[in-house]
């Protein structure tokens, strides 16, 4: 699986962010850092991070008894993921309507906004060079 073409459903995402939290870390870690949220047990908590190992998105790694779990993505690789993956199937692969979908609907403080403009002026410098 490419590192740029994967997408992560909702509980992996819930799984991949404790990790990234701690890591490297134990099935029973995740478990009980989620017990409260999502009353997974043991085993199926095992059984997704398995999974997830298969789909290339962590890194399991025996010690003795015990295996341990890195994340095989960065958080900046998966957002980056989910943000073509909404761009191509919310916004048919157009850019300004999702921009503007997000400016409309979300409250931007000044700072925001200004931190937005200066974004696309550093990105102007940088393609005109």
């Amino acid at each position: 699986m490419s590192k740029s073409n994967f997408e992560l459903t909702a509980t992996e995402w819930t799984i991949i962010k404790a990790i990234w939290e701690k890591e490297p870390c134990t099935a029973p870690d995740i478990q009980q850092k989620l017990a409260k949220t999502t009353e997974w047990t043991y085993s199926t908590v095992r059984t997704l991070m398995d999974r997830m190992v298969a789909k290339g998105l962590l890194r399991a790694e025996k010690q003795r008894n015990i295996t341990l779990y890195s994340s095989e993505i960065t958080q900046l690789q998966a957002q980056r993921s989910e943000l073509r993956y909404a761009l191509k199937n919310a916004f048919n692969g157009a850019l300004t309507p999702m921009v503007q979908c997000l400016l409309e609907s979300e409250k931007l403080t000044a700072a925001e906004l200004a931190e937005l403009e200066a974004l696309i002026k550093n990105r102007r410098k940088t393609k005109a060079n």
